[in-house]
């Protein structure tokens, strides 16, 4: 049996596409359906145009592999009054019914992607949101969605980093005390980039990344060193996903920032993400 899953998120949209059991590959379109979303609760129509036309795009790769396809979509579409004109957008284009899912929904997809049904807790940096969910004794303990995430950060306070800390501080207020312990497994397209820039890859290599550690102090150096670098700079620095150049500074400071917050030493990046965990919420991995 093949499963193509889609992910509309908020700042990109990905496909990820398996078969018996393995993930054959992951695929990934910047769209940014998400811009502008913290200044007014509307998706604009040149991104919802760009986003549907690249779900289009997956959901004809999924089906000519003859795999059952589906679709969900995050934080951004979640948000936004005219998230049934986006809807039908996408419907008409392809015939797909998306599943648009709850924030405390998103943190438990995005455990049971990285953790599979073990114990541990997770942190996703989104474009629009940002998720965090502990599982302990095969229990949810925690699942919890903050308004605030890469793309929201960008769209509110561009590089300045007072702003951004100011920001910052007050959207993660509500962590404290929450129980996050370590293991804290990091997933996301701030966490992908961040752990690629440290091992300077090239290419995007998953396998390799998987299970990277990232310190707490090497985490708030890199956040620094990226804050203090153009949108143009950070395109030049070894890893970099050029298409993250311009929100990544936010972001690497917001799970910087989280890691202090939380009195962690250090995460763990997972390459397995919520793309797996729709599956495994559902019963089909």
């Amino acid at each position: 049996m093949k499963q193509a899953v889609i992910d509309i998120g908020s700042n990109s949209v990905r496909l990820m596409l398996r078969a018996d059991g393995k993930t054959l590959y992951k695929k990934v379109c910047t769209t940014r359906l998400g811009e502008g979303i913290a200044r007014a609760p509307f998706l604009n129509g040149s991104a919802m145009e760009r986003t549907a036309r690249a779900v289009e795009e997956f959901a004809e790769e999924g089906r000519a592999q003859g795999a059952s396809v589906f679709a969900f979509a995050t934080a951004a579409v979640r948000a936004a009054e005219n998230r049934e004109a986006f809807l039908a957008l996408v419907r008409a284009r392809c015939g797909l019914e998306v599943d648009v899912v709850s924030g405390e929904e998103e943190a438990a997809l995005g455990l049971c992607g990285a953790l599979g049904h073990g114990d541990g807790c997770i942190i996703d940096i989104g474009g629009a949101s940002t998720e965090l969910a502990c599982r302990r004794g095969g229990t949810i303990a925690l699942s919890l969605s903050l308004p605030v995430g890469a793309v929201r950060l960008y769209d509110r306070c561009a590089d300045d980093p007072d702003r951004l800390r100011e920001e910052i501080g007050r959207a993660i207020a509500p962590v404290a005390g929450s129980g996050i312990v370590p293991p804290v497994y990091a997933i996301g397209g701030t966490a992908s980039t961040l752990a690629s820039v440290k091992l300077g890859l090239r290419a995007y290599d998953g396998a390799a990344l998987n299970g990277l550690v990232l310190s707490a102090p090497w985490l708030r150096e890199e956040a620094e060193r990226l804050l203090s670098l153009s949108a143009e700079e950070r395109k030049g620095v070894a890893g970099m996903d050029a298409r993250r150049a311009d929100i990544i500074a936010g972001g690497a400071l917001l799970l910087s920032m989280l890691a202090e917050e939380l009195g962690l030493p250090e995460v763990l990046f997972s390459d397995s993400d919520n793309l797996e965990g729709y599956l495994y919420a559902r019963g089909l991995l």
